[in-house]
């Protein structure tokens, strides 16, 4: 035997029958106008005019209600009630992107703001970030951070939550200090290298120029752009000066203007080579807007199926309906039999 369905989720095929459902309080007003149904019949009611007068039969109303209830039960079964669902499978993109950040110790300068608060690069850098993978949901996301050397925050992966939380934990001074974008950009492309995905997209983002490490710029450039991945570079931090904590003989924290450097003609030049573009950004509003931008050109198609999937209950109703009719049939001719 079929278990019994969920009745919360229920649809009807041809709900032009519910309609009908009408005549059954229109059944009954007619019937309370001359009536109740008697529980005992007799030849003649002469002898019971006062009792009918008075009170009804329980007996009679309660037989009544189960053919009414049996009623409404085979409207509804004319109406074809289903239960079902439809189930929307969202596949990938096929944008694979790899966001390159970097954590040296220069991104501790604090001229970025958040909520009006002063802030510091990476936290901006972070917040911005956090907010572009939100807005992919369907693209597959990893995160390379470096320094000194590059590091693997988190692989290519579509479960952003934990993406945003691998994200959140991290921070300057996990490696040694310096800059090593060429050898950044060479980890980020080999881990795009064997996807098979329809766009590759590097997002590389660093306040300096590039002093250590294995691999050059340019040579990763060039690899990159062998390997079909484009690379939108960003260079972050005002012009000039910018304000750097450091400490003072008493522990309390003071700030130093330190001079704004790095190299833009190289991340102009990766961005070029790779068919990518290169983006400043030199405050908040700017680096929003650079990663607003690059999601505009990026934008990804999405394959969307939707599978319905419905069972008819009319089966349910009609039976209930037919084990009404019985009961009412049986407590007729038995416990509440009427006589002639």
């Amino acid at each position: 035997m079929p278990s019994l369905p969920d009745f919360s989720g229920i649809s009807f095929a041809q709900p032009q029958f519910l309609w009908l459902l009408l005549l059954v309080p229109l059944l009954a007003w007619l019937k309370g106008k001359f009536g109740g149904t008697p529980g005992v019949l007799f030849s003649t009611t002469k002898t019971v005019a006062k009792i009918g007068g008075r009170r009804r039969s329980r007996a009679g109303d309660f037989l009544t209600g189960l053919l009414y209830l049996a009623l409404i039960s085979l409207i509804l079964a004319l109406a074809r009630p289903q239960e079902g669902k439809t189930i929307t499978r969202t596949q990938a993109s096929g944008v694979d992107i790899m966001l390159v950040i970097d954590v040296s110790r220069s991104m501790l300068a604090e001229d970025f703001t958040i909520g009006g608060q002063r802030a510091n690069r990476l936290e901006a850098v972070k917040q911005v970030t956090e907010t572009f993978i939100r807005e992919r949901p369907n693209d597959r996301i990893g995160i390379v951070a470096f320094a000194g050397r590059p590091y693997l925050v988190s692989p290519l992966t579509l479960d952003h939550d934990w993406l945003r939380r691998n994200l959140e934990r991290t921070r300057i001074g996990l490696v040694e200090d310096g800059t090593a974008i060429g050898s950044a950009l060479a980890s980020a492309s080999s881990r795009l290298k064997d996807k098979e995905s329809k766009s590759k997209l590097v997002v590389l983002l660093t306040d300096g120029d590039n002093n250590m490490g294995r691999v050059s710029p340019a040579t990763a450039a060039e690899a990159a752009q062998a390997l079909g991945i484009k690379v939108y570079t960003i260079g972050s931090g005002s012009r000039g000066n910018a304000p750097y904590p450091v400490g003072d003989a008493f522990g309390r924290t003071v700030y130093r203007q330190i001079p704004v450097e790095f190299d833009e003609e190289i991340l102009k030049q990766i961005a070029a080579t790779t068919g990518g573009s290169y983006f400043r950004a030199t405050d908040t509003q700017s680096l929003q807007r650079i990663f607003d931008e690059i999601d505009e050109l990026e934008k990804s198609e999405v394959e969307i199926q939707k599978v319905e999937q419905y069972k008819d209950l009319f089966p349910w109703f009609v039976l209930a309906g037919a084990v009404l009719l019985a009961a009412e049939t049986v407590l007729g001719q038995t416990i509440w039999r009427r006589l002639p």
